[in-house]
């Protein structure tokens, strides 16, 4: 299924966020080429440095089925030139969470970061979420970072830090801040 996409105009110009059921090869191409540009760019998002794009491509395949699944919710933000930025919602969680789902791979190009795609794909995601009848997100981020400074403005609440929990894709430690949101209030 592709939603109704949502299109939002940022200073770098008209970018359309749309959510993707299946994968072709373009989407493959263009995911691949931003999780290798954030990983080059020291993003840590599970992999090191250097990532070569086939290997990227291979990540992105390698969740295909469970995005046509409907396991995975996969958001695009995509300019004419392309993909510049996703975001996942995990739904297929154990049968005692289906409340929830986790925010995972929030990832924009670097040619187009802080002009308001990351925030526009934070907020689609939330709307995907409410859709598919979710009341609460979580998602970690390496902190102190963009991405955690991000979700604070955006209001998601931490929980809290583990140090060292995660290795920088340049072999550093980095610390984690774990969030979470509410999309609904608390049942009575």
């Amino acid at each position: 299924m592709r939603d109704t996409p949502t299109e939002i105009v940022t200073s770098h110009g008209t970018v359309r966020i749309a959510r993707r059921a299946r994968l072709d090869d373009a989407d493959l191409d263009g995911l691949a080429a931003v999780l290798a540009d954030c990983v080059a760019g020291g993003a840590s998002v599970g992999f090191m440095q250097p990532l070569p794009v086939d290997r990227a491509r291979e990540f992105w395949s390698g969740l295909a089925e469970e995005v046509a699944a409907g396991r995975r919710a996969l958001l695009v933000a995509e300019d004419p030139a392309g993909i510049l930025g996703t975001v996942q919602l995990i739904l297929g969680l154990p049968e005692n969470q289906p409340h929830r789902a986790d925010i995972a791979k929030m990832l924009v190009h670097r040619r187009a970061r802080r002009t308001g795609v990351g925030a526009a794909l934070m907020r689609a995601a939330e709307t995907v979420a409410r859709a598919e009848g979710r009341s609460i997100l979580v998602l970690d981020a390496a902190t102190p970072g963009d991405a955690e400074r991000l979700y604070r403005r955006l209001g998601w609440q931490a929980v809290g830090i583990v140090p060292h929990y995660a290795l920088m894709p340049d072999g550093g430690r980095c610390d984690t801040c774990f969030f979470y949101r509410r999309l609904t209030p608390d049942p009575a």
